[in-house]
């Protein structure tokens, strides 16, 4: 009888333990290259929803992508509920613009900003490249078609009239390959639209002598001046390996986003564990230290906030 009734407990709990799981709902974030930070921020705010799952019963995963546009198509076609992109993409997404011309993403809504992304390139000391003009006629990687990295660098080539003809060679390797492919003399220069400090500009300067490139112009000036999603950015000095010198460029913001059709609660729940927990957050990676909260729901967000997300901050008093 006492086995029976032990048999019958522990089949109690194991209906239990399957019920709990039944309960979990899973979202899943996009996020870019292992090496840059849009997949720590993914696994950041995993990290955080992922500590309250017991109470909130939702389990959250942040895979490695092709990064901004590669996230924006995923959470239109409904294959992830939320991803990390460049604040120029969120805008051209929303309004039907550049990439997105006759591909206009209604249902696109911001929840919020994260951090700088200064558009970054680095080229090998022994490649003549003083400033970004030398580049014409060197090996340049460009970027993996779908990312913010490389749809920026075909921005910038616009906008100076180049192309990608102009290079002896565009490579589009993902981020993660381009440092050793720059250590192995396989390319003079990368571009990266990153924010920093960043593993894979770490892992080139350490490996190679190379220098970051000031990208500035009259050209680079009308950019900034006719678009409200660019900023002039610098990369401080003395935060890489033989680059001690401040370095002068343009770039957007890291801006996290999802779709109309996700539920609010769950919006809700994401940006609760991100700003209920903002200490701990600003300490998972350098980039998010100097973050605030008046920031991140204010800038760089073009799309319509999530009504879930706007829950939250009236909740805060943060809009009204």
């Amino acid at each position: 009888m006492k086995m029976l009734k032990a048999a019958s407990l522990t089949a109690v709990v194991a209906l239990s333990a399957q019920m709990a799981t039944a309960q979990e709902q899973f979202i899943t974030i996009g996020t870019g290259g292992q090496t840059g930070v849009y997949y720590v921020v993914g696994q950041s705010i995993c990290r955080l929803v992922n500590r309250g799952t017991a109470d909130h019963n939702l389990r959250c995963t942040a895979p490695s992508t092709g990064g901004s546009i590669a996230n924006i198509n995923a959470i239109k076609a409904g294959d992830m509920d939320m991803g990390v992109a460049q604040s120029d993409w969120q805008f051209h997404a929303y309004n039907g613009t550049s990439e997105y011309e006759g591909d206009k993403f209604d249902k696109l809504r911001a929840v919020f900003s994260v951090h700088g992304e200064p558009f970054t390139v680095l080229a090998r000391a022994d490649a003549g490249i003083t400033d970004f003009a030398d580049l014409k006629g060197k090996r340049v990687n460009v970027g993996n078609p779908g990312s913010g990295q490389r749809a920026t660098m075909d921005v910038v080539l616009n906008a100076l009239g180049w192309s990608i003809d102009d290079f002896a060679m565009a490579s589009e390797l993902q981020p993660s390959e381009q440092a050793a492919a720059l250590g192995d003399n396989k390319v003079d220069a990368i571009v990266y639209t990153v924010g920093h400090p960043n593993g894979s500009i770490q892992e080139a300067t350490s490996t190679v002598d190379s220098r970051l490139v000031n990208l500035t112009g009259p050209e680079i000036e009308a950019l900034i001046a006719d678009n409200p999603y660019y900023a002039k950015a610098t990369i401080p000095g003395g935060m890489y390996a033989g680059n001690d010198n401040e370095t002068t460029t343009f770039g957007v913001k890291a801006t996290f986003v999802t779709s109309a059709d996700v539920d609010d609660e769950v919006v809700y729940t994401v940006v609760k564990a991100v700003f209920d927990n903002f200490d701990r957050f600003k300490g998972l990676h350098p980039a998010f230290a100097n973050l605030t909260e008046e920031e991140m729901i204010a800038n760089g967000n073009s799309a319509p906030l999530h009504p879930g997300a706007e829950k939250y901050y009236r909740e805060r008093g943060w809009i009204q």
